[in-house]
């Protein structure tokens, strides 16, 4: 795997957790009581993005860890992926 695409694979990784992680213990202006005027009652109520962002990369980290072992060793390939049968077949190398 290229630096390039470890480098892509983790910001994919980062931003799918990131996604997953901002409505996690999130408490709006309406149920903190205080509404901001010009804001809706949904918008977050102290809201600490620092935080967000460092359990994101440590998240992100690990499940990025994961996937580029499987990808450098070989346990998964785009082989197995093709279910349609549209890749020619493996050239065995002797």
């Amino acid at each position: 795997m290229s630096i390039s695409a470890a480098i892509v694979l983790f910001a994919v990784c980062w931003f799918m957790v990131f996604f997953i992680v901002l409505p996690l213990r999130l408490t709006t202006q309406g149920e903190a009581g205080s509404v901001v005027p010009g804001t809706p009652q949904g918008a977050p109520a102290g809201f600490v993005v620092r935080r967000k962002a460092l359990i994101t990369t440590i998240a992100a980290a690990v499940i990025w860890a994961v996937i580029y072992v499987v990808i450098t060793q070989g346990w998964v390939t785009v082989r197995d992926l093709d279910v349609m049968g549209r890749m020619p077949p493996a050239v065995q190398t002797d």
